[in-house]
């Protein structure tokens, strides 16, 4: 069954954010899960980010991060990678997927405190 989301504080949201290397991406993903602001973060290894920085094409190989949380949990979250994060400015995109599973939402919003 599919629970369609309504925009609360209880909404799950999708974060996306990029790591330069699997260690510090990992490092900074338990330390959201433990500290429950994210209820699981998928790594996934091997992207290529090509992007202008400084008036400079760059590219450069990352690692993503998809992080499931809420959206109560989203400033804590936005501060956490702001001060654990090593790029001066960290890619922070939030999505709000229309609905999902009734199971697996309720997982993601038992995952995090605060919800």
């Amino acid at each position: 069954m599919i629970e369609r989301q309504n925009g609360t504080d209880e909404e799950v949201v999708i974060c996306l954010t990029t790591f330069p290397d699997a260690e510090k991406a990992r490092q900074i993903g338990t330390v959201w899960v433990e500290s429950q602001l994210a209820a699981c973060v998928q790594l996934v290894p091997g992207v290529e980010s090509i992007y202008r920085w400084e008036g400079k094409t760059e590219c450069s190989p990352e690692v993503l991060a998809i992080v499931k949380t809420t959206r109560c949990r989203l400033a804590d979250l936005e501060a956490s990678l702001r001060e654990l994060h090593p790029y001066e400015l960290p890619e922070f995109l939030v999505v709000s997927p229309e609905g999902g599973s009734v199971e697996y939402l309720k997982w993601v919003r038992n995952g995090v405190s605060g919800s």
